[in-house]
Parts: structure tokens; C-alpha cells; sequence
């Protein structure tokens, strides 16, 4: 078997775990990736290697003489890496962004995870928005981080990987006395005439501002023109207080004083949210995030769509890739 002057770890990770479950589906469940990406994986680690690892039927995966003659090296180098990282894991923090304080999705998994590997330490970032923060994942200042992957340009996803988290549905935030303040729940059709903040000329938030072009697109809905950048919770407050403008939110959106949020319905606009990580990173802090976050869009049902929910078809496509 030719060996490679330097094999992915990724690619003997995936390797070990179909060799140690001998299935695709529960070795794909275990590593938190779509089962199609670790065929690939396991595909290019064949390649690399010139041999065959395993044969394929219907019925069962069993490894060839190459995959049992790799399986004990592949053990040793990723146990040998494994002490490796947990060493200085432990001493570099993994720096999580989860874009604003009062937003609860990233703050549940950030939570989740660091009750499973209490003896990591990771630290909580606020870059408002995935754009600022995507940039900063490609640069190393940045770890791991949340928002609406298929917002972001091609050129920063080509850096990234993602793992779904949830469907969240958006909401307004509207002047206590906005004639809409009222309803329980606000129709989009409702907002035909209004004039909506989105985040517009902020150059943190583009992926943000996008969706809502699009979910604005045939409604009659106009976008607010650019604000003052408002940076922290306090001047925001304020800038909107200002302008009285109806706010693009979440449902989850913390309050603000002399406002109410109203869930958007007729239909539900969904807001796409992934787990965003610079390829590569290996960190068991990040193990244990990717984990998180699938345990806990599993316990809320987060990844189950509601019927009749509203979201662009490329969100579609990157939210169904570990369907």
C-alpha cells in the first residue's frame, strides 16, 4: 500500500469510524457529517492510498486486507494527535461568536457544549453579524460561529464547513403604539406600504439584509435605508427608538424597551441557522460544539420545518445537506 508524505486526519477519522461501526449511516451519525460526505471522505483517503478499505454490498460494509492492515496506524496517529491537541486545547481557548448577547440559539449550544468537555475553555465573541464574523474565521481570530451560511460569498464559504442547527422563525419588533403593535401575530401581507430595518449598509450583517430583500421581493415591503452603525445594545436601542422604524428580528430577539415583538406569519419566513467553522480546525472544543449543537436542534426540534415556511431555495439546498 503507498503511504502519502501527509494524510488528512479527517480522512483516517472517517476511515476509523466506518471500520469500527462497519456502516455508513451510524459511522456518518457518530461524526455529526452527512453520510455523503463521509463516502466521499472515505473515497479520497482510497484514492490517496492506491487500495481498497472496504468492500461495499447492500447488505454489509466488511474491511479488505488493506483496511484491517491500516486500521491499527490509523488508531496510533489519531490517538498520537488527539493527546497532541487535548494538550494545547486546553491551554488556547476556542473562540465561539454568537453575533449578539441576547440571542438564544448559539447561546444554547455554546451552553451545551461546555458541559461536555468542562475542562475546555470556550470563550464567547459578539461580531453581530456571520459576515464580520466569517472573515474573521478565515483569519484564525475566530473559531466557530452562527448565521445564515449561503448568505455569505462564495469566496468565504470556500474556507468554511457548517453543520445545520435551526429553522427559526422571524419576527418584528414594533413601537408599542405601531398600529400592528396589536396583533397577535403580523401577516407579511400586513407590512405591503411599510418601510422595514434590516440591517442595511452594515457591512456585518449582509448576509442578513439579503434574506430580507428577498423575503421582501413581490410584497411590497421597502427597505429601510442605512442607518448610523450602532454598535452595542445601548445605542441601538436608541438609533431605532429614533427612527421608530419596524425591525427584521427573530422570534428569540431580546426585548427592547417601548416595544413589542409579533411572530410574521401567512407565510412563516424562516431564518437559516448553521454552526459556521474554518476547514481544518481541529479542537476538541469544536468536537464538542458540533455535538452540542446536534443534541440540542434534536431535543427542541429545531431542524423540523413548519408547515408552510418560507426560506430561498440555495438556504434550502445548504440546510438539507445533512438530511
Amino acid at each position: 500500500m503507498p503511504t502519502p508524505a501527509a494524510t488528512d486526519s479527517r480522512l483516517l477519522r472517517a476511515f476509523l469510524a466506518v471500520a469500527e461501526e462497519l456502516h455508513f449511516t451510524r459511522a456518518a451519525a457518530r461524526l455529526y457529517v452527512a453520510q455523503q460526505a463521509l463516502s466521499r471522505d472515505v473515497r479520497r483517503l482510497e484514492r490517496e492510498l492506491g487500495a481498497e478499505l472496504f468492500v461495499r454490498t447492500t447488505r454489509q460494509v466488511t474491511l479488505t486486507a488493506d483496511g484491517e492492515r491500516l486500521l491499527p496506524h490509523a488508531r496510533r496517529v489519531l490517538a498520537a494527535q488527539d493527546d497532541l491537541l487535548t494538550a494545547f486545547g486546553q491551554a488556547r481557548p476556542l473562540l465561539v461568536d454568537l453575533n449578539s448577547a441576547g440571542l438564544v440559539t448559539g447561546r444554547r449550544v455554546l451552553h451545551r457544549a461546555r458541559e461536555l468537555v468542562p475542562d475546555c475553555e470556550l470563550m464567547a465573541r459578539y461580531e453581530s453579524g456571520l459576515t464580520k464574523a466569517a472573515a474573521d474565521l478565515l483569519a484564525g481570530r475566530l473559531d466557530a460561529s452562527f448565521g445564515r451560511y449561503a448568505g455569505l460569498d462564495a469566496v468565504l464559504r470556500s474556507g468554511l464547513e457548517q453543520r445545520p442547527v435551526r429553522y427559526e422563525p422571524m419576527a418584528l419588533v414594533l413601537p408599542e403604539d405601531h398600529p400592528l403593535a396589536a396583533e397577535a401575530e403580523v401577516p407579511l401581507a400586513a407590512l405591503a406600504g411599510e418601510t422595514v430595518y434590516a440591517g442595511a449598509g452594515n457591512p456585518r450583517t449582509r448576509e442578513w439584509t439579503d434574506l430580507a430583500l428577498r423575503l421582501f421581493e413581490g410584497r411590497g415591503i421597502r427597505l429601510a435605508p442605512p442607518l448610523p452603525l450602532a454598535v452595542g445594545d445601548e445605542e441601538f436601542q436608541r438609533v431605532i427608538a429614533k427612527t421608530r422604524a419596524p425591525v427584521l428580528a427573530v422570534v428569540d430577539f431580546p426585548a427592547l424597551p417601548r416595544t413589542v415583538l409579533r411572530p410574521l406569519v401567512d407565510p412563516v419566513p424562516l431564518s437559516p441557522v448553521s454552526l459556521v467553522w474554518r476547514k481544518g480546525l481541529v479542537h476538541p472544543g469544536l468536537d464538542a460544539l458540533r455535538r452540542a449543537a446536534a443534541e440540542t436542534a434534536s431535543a427542541e426540534g429545531w431542524l423540523r420545518r413548519p408547515a408552510g415556511g418560507w426560506m430561498p431555495a440555495d438556504d434550502e439546498a445548504v440546510m438539507g445537506a445533512l438530511a
